[in-house]
C-alpha cells in the first residue's frame, strides 16, 4: 500500500469548477484529477531533454574602448540613454 500524505493547494475557483465537473462525468475524484496530472507533468519533465543554449560567437573587436572604461553600471546607462524614466 502506498502511504498518502495530506497536503493544502491552492486552485483557481474556475479551474476547480471545470475539474469538479469533469470528476463527476467520469466518475472519479478531484484528488485523483490532480494525482494523475502531476504524475504526467512529473513523467514528461524527467524524460525531456535539458534546455542548452547554443554557443553564438560574434565577430568584432569586442567592447569600444568607452565601454571598457564605462562598466556595468555605464554600459546600462548607455542602453537606457534617450528613454524618458
Amino acid at each position: 500500500m502506498v502511504p498518502h500524505m495530506k497536503t493544502t493547494i491552492e486552485i483557481s475557483a474556475p479551474v476547480l469548477r471545470a475539474a469538479k465537473a469533469t470528476a463527476a462525468r467520469e466518475g472519479t475524484t478531484v484528488r485523483a484529477l490532480v494525482e494523475e496530472g502531476l504524475r504526467k507533468v512529473l513523467s514528461e519533465r524527467r524524460t525531456r531533454a535539458p534546455f542548452k543554449l547554443r554557443r553564438v560567437v560574434f565577430r568584432g573587436d569586442g567592447l569600444s574602448q568607452e565601454a571598457q572604461i564605462a562598466g556595468w553600471d555605464g554600459i546600462r546607462d548607455m542602453i537606457y540613454e534617450g528613454r524618458g524614466s
